[in-house]
């Protein structure tokens, strides 16, 4: 068989692919993607709409953020968060209307 003829993928592109849905696997994660993909918040706002501690939320966004899937602006005293990567939520929100129509 000829192998010339197939695209392979670098190990980078995996990399990258895999945290992506290492992202999206965790419950909680979806859901503050999902927020964020709605509006941009404070840890605070997402500890409250979630009922989670800000503690808890912050360990999620630093996750999200070292992937580079959230980002944080400074406003004042607090940080604003909302997400990076279009491509991302887009799946996310396809994953979601997939569930909702199975």
């Amino acid at each position: 068989m000829n192998h010339s003829q197939h695209d392979f993928l670098s190990n980078d592109t995996v990399d990258n692919v895999s945290r992506a849905f290492k992202a999206l696997a965790d419950p909680t994660r979806i859901k503050i993607l999902y927020l964020l993909s709605q509006e941009e918040c404070s840890v605070g706002h997402i500890a409250e709409v979630l009922n989670m501690t800000q503690s808890a939320v912050s360990h999620q966004l630093s996750f999200l953020k070292n992937l580079r899937l959230v980002k944080a602006r400074r406003e004042g005293k607090s940080y604003i968060y909302t997400y990076e990567d279009d491509h991302v939520i887009e799946i996310l929100k396809q994953m979601i209307h997939h569930s909702l129509h199975d």
